[in-house]
């Protein structure tokens, strides 16, 4: 089955009591049982629900992967995967990564004896100084999160593969359109099903997929046990957002192509940071493992001036100031200040996220609205 039928098909049939098409929203907190310990598959709505198990089903299938769990957010996804881990256990991260991540790493769950070490990924050599006998866990974003860095997902789990490490990749701004870990050797890919899947700035959700069955079991316990779960009608919206998650992706690349270019041309502009470009730093390690380069982009203004970068952003028309990312309609922000605020300035700086820096989610409206509405608020 091709990618663009799995948004449609894979996980989902028609419902067998009416043959709706469309996966009903099975919107009960309990089910009857027949007899005592008797049911047709699911008692309560906090453990399964026929609705995010569709869900589950069709985003496995798009990462080719055997097990898809769904939670109610993409932190509650993250923190179900620490949750695995025992004190005294490392984690490996990329020192340019969503704040929000970091902050969960360092606030929440350092306190409890994990340890976690932000470091460059550029290859799987720059990793080796800081792996111990303790290093269980790697956590990766590729592209980053604002500095479109890339990393090697081959490289790395291989590398990690012979030590024993498992491998997460936060797959969220490439999609399983454009990049599938799995197929790479990563051990689970994590999604903030709030951005692209969702696509449509409707919902909060996350989810996890992956092969392995006794780590699914775990998480499958903590997701009933610690009840971060979406509800059947989030679960319904992402269903129905996923069916044009080729389409919508198709259009995100090829606007945020033009949107890249437009920006590298300009003279009030700095630097631009977007994979596609051949000396983008580890460009033909994107080329190999993705199938296009993205919506995402982050640029900075000459003479680094925030006050300006502010001012630009308070201009625009189409590219609205908001959190969040990946729907169809463009969205302009301010890392520094919003997403990654949680992040210390200076580990923002030693990533090179400058306080000018923007960050654009270039959406699927008319590009050259877009390129209109970029020149007169550069202007």
């Amino acid at each position: 089955m091709k990618f663009a039928t799995k948004t449609i098909h894979a996980g989902i049939s028609p419902d067998p009591g009416t043959g709706a098409i469309m996966t009903p929203i099975f919107q009960t907190s309990t089910y009857a049982q027949e007899k005592v310990g008797e049911h047709k598959g699911y008692e309560y709505s906090r453990t399964h629900n026929p609705t995010r198990t569709a869900l589950q089903n069709n985003l496995a299938a798009l990462e080719n992967g055997k097990h898809g769990l769904c939670f109610a957010s993409g932190l509650a996804a993250t923190d179900a995967v620490i949750k695995t881990l025992d004190p005294g256990d490392e984690v490996l991260s990329t020192n340019d990564l969503y704040g929000g991540t970091y902050r969960i790493f360092t606030k929440v769950f350092q306190k409890y004896g994990l340890q976690f070490k932000f470091v460059g990924m550029s290859d799987a050599e720059s990793l080796m100084p800081y792996i111990t006998e303790k290093t269980k866990l790697i956590w990766i974003e590729t592209p980053t999160n604002p500095m479109m860095h890339i990393i090697d997902i081959r490289s790395i789990t291989q590398m990690a593969r012979e030590r024993n490490i498992k491998v997460v990749v936060d797959n969220t701004f490439a999609t399983p359109y454009l990049q599938r870990p799995l197929d790479l050797g990563a051990d689970m890919v994590m999604h903030s099903v709030t951005k692209y899947l969702g696509g449509h700035s409707d919902v909060v959700m996350g989810a996890l997929i992956l092969n392995n069955d006794d780590w699914a079991e775990q998480l499958t316990f903590l997701q009933n046990a610690t009840g971060a779960v979406p509800g059947p009608q989030d679960c319904f919206l992402v269903l129905r957002g996923i069916k044009t998650l080729h389409l919508r992706m198709q259009r995100h690349c090829e606007n945020g192509a033009a949107v890249a270019k437009f920006l590298a041309e300009h003279s009030r502009v700095d630097k631009v940071y977007w994979p596609g470009f051949e000396d983008h730093p580890n460009h033909e390690v994107a080329k190999q493992q993705m199938d296009n380069f993205g919506g995402m982009i982050s640029f900075t203004l000459k003479g680094d001036d925030v006050d300006e970068a502010m001012a630009v952003m308070n201009t625009f028309k189409y590219f609205t100031i908001a959190e969040s990312l990946g729907g169809v309609e463009s969205l302009c922000g301010h890392p520094a200040t919003m997403t990654h605020s949680s992040i210390p300035p200076e580990e923002r700086r030693k990533s090179g996220l400058l306080d000018s820096l923007i960050r654009l989610s270039v959406g699927i409206e008319d590009i050259d609205d877009l390129i209109q509405d970029l020149d007169q608020a550069l202007a």
